[in-house]
């Protein structure tokens, strides 16, 4: 088994661009791909935001960030990165549009080229049905802010070989990562947990049982946890969480995992979180 020298992310959004800076910082030539040449440089020049702020920190040295951006090519053409040895795609968390990406990676990539989804939800084995490669393709789900988390999960589809399987669980040591596995279930391990509670906050927040203020303090401190769930919601993105309930409600059935009605009018709104300035609480650079 090679190491994984050259790697192809698609997509240049907060986590294409926070895998593509992990990947750039341990060594590996980056082929940052999106569906413009335009987002795919904005996507480089998030990680040159992000590499600034650890220079500041004096937690980088400025000649090793110049040195990490070297190794991140944007592009918007898969015929780019043909000797790119892996492939992880991190779109939107749309079913049709990632059973497209897969179908166009399958078409234009070797055949020997591991498939990587880090899809937070969708069935890993749906995606290899794309393919004509079902036993390339596995999950490879990273979590934001992908340079800070060290979890990754690992899910092999039905039909991911053993090899493909260890190659992606080398990469994500390589890459300083603590990979786990999971079963090609909904939601996997930690979003099959960590999305109701999401959900249940909503829920509270919607029927008067606290503040959004005190339903965050009192699950950091009641639990220990380093920030509320609503903050936490804000932060991974509120449309994020709805997607990832939508499947667990329709693959698993279980009326527990019904969106709360408020959340979806958030999203309706446009409101998704810190990213686009408002969410449960309204964003500048810190919360209001």
């Amino acid at each position: 088994m090679s190491k994984i020298e050259k790697l192809l992310v698609v997509g240049a959004g907060q986590m294409g661009a926070g895998i593509a800076q992990v990947a750039a910082t341990a060594g590996v030539q980056v082929f940052l791909r999106d569906i413009s040449i335009e987002r795919a440089t904005a996507g480089k020049k998030t990680i040159e935001a992000s590499l600034d702020r650890f220079v500041k920190k004096e937690k980088l040295a400025a000649a090793e960030r110049d040195a990490i951006l070297a190794r991140i090519t944007p592009t918007d053409q898969i015929e780019a990165a043909l000797d790119a040895q892996f492939a992880i795609e991190a779109a939107t968390e749309n079913i049709a549009l990632k059973q497209k990406i897969f179908a166009e990676l399958d078409t234009k990539l070797p055949s020997h080229v591991v498939l990587a989804t880090n899809t937070s939800s969708i069935s890993v084995t749906l995606l290899a049905a794309s393919t004509k490669r079902p036993e390339q393709v596995i999950g490879m789900h990273f979590f934001n802010p992908v340079p800070m988390m060290s979890l990754v999960e690992i899910i092999r589809g039905l039909a991911t070989s053993d090899a493909a399987f260890a190659q992606t669980q080398a990469l994500a040591l390589a890459l300083g990562k603590e990979p786990v596995t999971s079963k090609d279930t909904p939601g996997f391990i930690v979003n099959r947990i960590l999305v109701p509670m999401l959900n249940e906050a909503f829920y509270s927040l919607q029927e008067g049982v606290a503040t959004a203020e005190d339903i965050d303090k009192a699950v950091k401190l009641g639990t220990n946890q380093p920030m509320g769930p609503l903050v936490l919601a804000d932060f991974i993105g509120l449309d994020v969480c709805l997607a990832v309930l939508e499947v667990l409600h329709r693959e698993i059935g279980d009326p527990k995992f019904r969106p709360c009605p408020l959340l979806r009018k958030y999203v309706e709104a446009g409101w998704l979180g810190r990213k686009t300035g408002r969410g449960v609480y309204a964003y500048d650079d810190v919360k209001k």
